[in-house]
């Protein structure tokens, strides 16, 4: 097939390679000619501009830094959309904002071209070695055509619905990662300075439950399906712990901005009278200010569980 790719840096860069290295003709464009010298010399072609890069391609991959990034590539008038042919389909794995998605997906439509958002979780590592996550929305005709070419540059493609529903969970997971390091970071400052060695200590947590179980498939024991109140662990409980770990804190000079938040909400939680539910209850506070009602069934998720396992 006939691929154009924009942007070949960290990510773009590796993922073009296995386009060539299954066959496929690549037409390439990046801010400087310069940066595709080595996909240039691997048998890429070089476009001086979006446009023509799109005027030559069944196919537009691109993969930049932002939002801003992908709205100048696409319009003006040396843009993709200035080049695009009818027929022909594109494919943005950025981690781009779903409004932008959605309206660029609307305006390609118009044009006879099907768009695909599909970001990517792995990394430059994952991104050399296939081990891709690739998160895939918009029209499922245009997933179901560009599936097999997607599957020669990651290992996990999924296809997600309406457009935009891909980016929206690209933001989710990465908000949540590094939500999640800032507060390993917080607790490890903690047990360090209080005197326990680094490995030790690692070793030590990945022997606990949260060590033993993925953090994301924790979510299915009580969050999602709904059940707070057949307790694995008591909230009452639960709030004592962290109380004890943030006066460790203050007795030896750890700021625990976290952890206080995570007392404040579990003592909201407690005040409505959640303190014999499971510790997972004050998650319901988040359901009510954001104003969603979130239920899966137990045996949708078992299913799901069964087969993806890790």
């Amino acid at each position: 097939m006939k691929i154009g790719f924009v942007g070949l840096g960290a990510m773009g860069g590796p993922i073009a390679g296995h386009l060539l290295a299954a066959g496929h003709t690549l037409c390439v464009h990046t801010r400087s000619e310069a940066s595709a010298a080595s996909t240039i010399a691997r048998g890429a072609v070089w476009a001086a501009t979006p446009r023509e890069l799109a005027s030559q391609s069944d196919l537009v991959f691109t993969v930049l830094p932002g939002p801003p990034d992908v709205d100048a590539v696409m319009h003006g008038e040396t843009g993709l959309l200035a080049g695009f042919r009818r027929g022909a389909g594109y494919i943005d794995m950025t981690t781009n904002a779903p409004d932008l998605v959605r309206r660029l997906a609307a305006e390609l439509k118009d044009a006879g071209v099907a768009m695909l958002d599909a970001p990517v979780s792995g990394g430059p590592k994952g991104a050399a070695s296939k081990k891709l996550a690739i998160w895939v929305s918009g029209e499922e005709s245009a997933f179901e055509t560009y599936k097999p070419i997607l599957q020669q540059v990651g290992d996990q493609v999924r296809y997600l619905g309406a457009s935009g529903n891909a980016t929206i969970a690209k933001l989710v997971h990465n908000c949540a990662n590094y939500g999640i390091q800032m507060v390993l970071a917080e607790v490890f400052s903690l047990g360090v300075k209080a005197g326990v060695d680094p490995l030790t200590l690692f070793g030590a947590v990945r022997q606990g439950s949260l060590g033993r179980q993925n953090v994301v498939d924790r979510l299915a024991d009580h969050f999602l399906p709904g059940d707070f109140d057949t307790p694995a662990f008591k909230l009452e409980l639960a709030q004592k712990d962290v109380m004890l770990a943030t006066a460790l804190g203050r007795d030896i000079g750890v700021p625990m901005r976290f952890s206080s938040l995570t007392i404040a909400e579990m003592t909201e939680a407690r005040n409505r009278g959640w303190g014999q539910r499971d510790s997972r209850a004050t998650m319901l506070l988040q359901e009510e200010r954001a104003g969603v009602d979130i239920k899966v069934p137990r045996k949708d998720l078992q299913d799901l569980l069964k087969a993806e396992p890790r």
